[in-house]
C-alpha cells in the first residue's frame, strides 16, 4: 500500500527549521535559581541529641536481648521435652 501524499522534509509549511548546538557545548544554565521545594535545609550545627543516643542504643541492644531471649526460651523448652 503506498501513500498518496508526497513527504517532503525540506517543505516550507510555515514551521521554523530546526536549530541544533554543536556537541561540544553545554546548555546554560540559570544562575542563582532556586532548587525547587525539595531544597536542602541549611545545617543548624546541632550534634546528636539524647533522643538519637537513645534510639540507636535500641536498635543496638534489642535485637541483642531478644537473640538471648530466644536461645533461652529455646533451651528451656528443649529441656522441658526430656532431650
Amino acid at each position: 500500500m503506498t501513500s498518496a501524499a508526497k513527504f517532503d522534509a525540506n517543505s516550507d509549511a510555515g514551521e521554523l527549521p530546526a536549530r541544533l548546538r554543536p556537541a561540544g557545548t553545554h546548555a546554560p544554565k540559570l544562575v542563582g535559581q532556586a532548587a525547587g521545594p525539595f531544597n536542602v535545609p541549611a545545617d543548624t550545627g546541632k550534634g546528636p541529641s539524647l533522643r538519637d543516643a537513645l534510639v540507636t542504643g535500641l536498635l543496638v541492644i534489642y535485637p541483642t536481648v531478644a537473640t538471648v531471649v530466644a536461645i533461652v526460651a529455646g533451651l528451656f523448652l528443649a529441656s522441658v521435652n526430656g532431650t
